[in-house]
């Protein structure tokens, strides 16, 4: 099986869903002659032309609401945000336009449109560039959000997310772009709302999304080699829809949880899982659900503050000792 980049993924994502379906389009900042702020449109304004991949003026108010209008007359629009940081100015489209309109139209309208772009901090780009919105935006019913961690997740959940008839918000991590996996040549799709378990294990169950995932499974090696403790990774891949089941049968069979989240504390994603494991797993928990989550505050500037604000390994191991 060929090995891509995440990055490549993501492209030929977009490339086959272009060629496949003619209402598809691409529209952002540069993501045409340039090929992306991050390379992910590389060689598709080439191959497609003006029409199918088109540049915008930086407003995001205003592109997304194009993007928002062009999906309910039928067409299927990806956007791509230089950040999700910049999608709060468009929220009101984003939000109250494309996540409502479905259910204000009695399901006469719908909104088949793509968001999507970087969510992460980690890059010393400084607090307004580096926020985790899908709490956020997971809050409002009528919208679809995941976060792969892999090349191979990427590409097949981001073919099902342009084919989804609802608004899809992808989050993609700018650190995870370079980074290779196995990816086949053939066609696949991944459904939406299907978690992931990505190391088997029977003591603790670590849940997570995103980079995260990856900061799990590194913990989880030193767990094993280190302090014999066999943890199970559940990388969520969908935030909403959620699949609780998959959560609730790791859980039950480790009897323990740590939620891995580089999202802030309050309110985050895994407070909404631990909420939910309480409520439906209580009597299966030998221990409290413990949470691993970036530190609470806007990002830090500095490289070297900022990778420990981040959940990192040590906090990821310390935080399951403390449970066993």
């Amino acid at each position: 099986m060929p090995k891509i980049t995440y990055r490549k993924a993501l492209n030929d994502a977009l490339a086959e869903e272009l060629a496949r379906d003619e209402n598809v389009f691409i529209i952002g900042e540069e993501v045409a002659q340039y090929n992306g702020a991050y390379k992910v449109t590389e060689g598709l304004w080439a191959r497609f032309g003006d029409k199918r991949v088109l540049d915008t003026p930086i407003t995001e108010a205003a592109f997304v609401g194009l993007g928002v209008g062009a999906s309910m007359l039928g067409l299927r629009p990806v956007i791509e945000l230089m950040f999700w940081s910049f999608a709060y100015v468009a929220y009101d489209q984003i939000v109250n336009n494309a996540g409502c309109i479905r259910y204000m139209s009695g399901g006469r309208i719908h909104c088949p449109i793509v968001i999507r772009g970087p969510a992460n901090g980690g890059t010393g780009v400084g607090a307004t560039h580096s926020h985790t919105p899908e709490s956020i935006l997971a809050n409002s019913p009528g919208v679809k959000v995941i976060c792969p961690a892999t090349a191979y997740d990427a590409k097949g959940l981001m073919k099902s997310a342009i084919r989804d008839n609802d608004p899809v918000f992808v989050m993609e991590n700018t650190l995870l772009y370079g980074e290779i996996w196995e990816v086949p040549d053939e066609e696949y799709l991944i459904p939406l709302g299907v978690a992931d378990v990505k190391c088997e294990g029977v003591d603790i169950s670590l849940i997570a999304h995103g980079r995260a995932v990856l900061t799990s499974l590194k913990a989880a090696e030193i767990l094993a080699g280190e302090h014999g403790i066999n943890a199970e990774v559940v990388d969520l891949r969908s935030i909403r829809p959620l699949d609780e089941e998959t959560i609730l049968q790791s859980v039950r069979k480790t009897h323990h949880a740590v939620l891995v989240d580089e999202n802030k504390p309050f309110c985050s994603v895994s407070a909404q899982i631990a909420s939910m494991i309480q409520e439906k797993a209580f009597d299966d928990l030998d221990a409290p659900v413990l949470r691993v989550c970036s530190l609470d505050a806007p990002a830090i500037y500095s490289p070297a503050l900022e990778k420990l604000q981040l959940p990192t390994v040590e906090r990821i191991v310390e935080k399951v000792l403390e449970i066993l």
